[in-house]
């Protein structure tokens, strides 16, 4: 009930009838996995600075529909930031603006749910910038894959901590390590937890979370 009036309140703000289309319903069986590196952790000064994503089809990562984008930040990049992205000035030559990548990836997107790993935080950070060029922030179902290992875990207690870290996840599900701080790799990692995770779930669960 809440997302349909939020998707109402949203369809009223849209200032681009070209992406009428988010609202659609999503394709069968079908997701984006996406990851964004930024220059840090507060999606109302922070930006970002690259963008991974890729397809999920069924029981597949389709490796030959991928993105990968660099981002012009606004000013460069400090030192202390780099520590954390690793994302180096050269890094950011062929950077595109943020507005022809925020629009490359809403066509990436399309009406697909999103699946990612602290999802919330890249979807506060993309809504940052699809409501300045198109008024407003990402309509597409989420899809949480700490959610989801989560729910896999047997425990003694409601009380009993679970790790979630990404590399506690990874090494759990014997997910193969590609190359840390690089958007599009995360995105694909995360892939391979969700589709782990999803055979181990019970049929037909339903994995949205917004």
């Amino acid at each position: 009930m809440l997302k349909k009036l939020m998707n109402k309140w949203r369809l009223r703000n849209l200032k681009d009838e070209r992406y009428l289309y988010l609202f659609n319903e999503p394709p069968t069986d079908e997701y984006v996995c996406l990851d964004c590196e930024t220059t840090g952790l507060n999606p109302k000064k922070d930006e970002i600075l690259s963008i991974g994503a890729v397809i999920i089809k069924q029981n597949k990562i389709l490796m030959r529909q991928t993105l990968n984008i660099f981002v012009k930040p606004s000013q460069e990049v400090t030192e202390e930031s780099i520590k954390i992205h690793q994302i180096r000035p050269i890094d950011l030559e062929n950077a595109v603006d943020p507005e022809v990548a925020i629009r490359q990836l809403l066509e990436f997107i399309g009406n697909r749910p999103i699946v990612g790993y602290y999802i919330k935080f890249d979807i506060a950070m993309i809504s940052k910038y699809t409501k300045k060029y198109i008024g407003i922030s990402l309509p597409n179902h989420q899809v949480e894959v700490s959610s989801m290992y989560f729910k896999t875990r047997k425990r003694s207690s409601d009380y009993e901590f679970v790790d979630l870290k990404f590399d506690t996840i990874m090494k759990e599900l014997d997910i193969p390590e590609l190359g840390k701080h690089d958007a599009l790799n995360d995105a694909l990692m995360t892939s391979m937890i969700f589709l782990k995770l999803r055979d181990m779930s019970p049929a037909n669960s339903t994995f949205y979370t917004g």
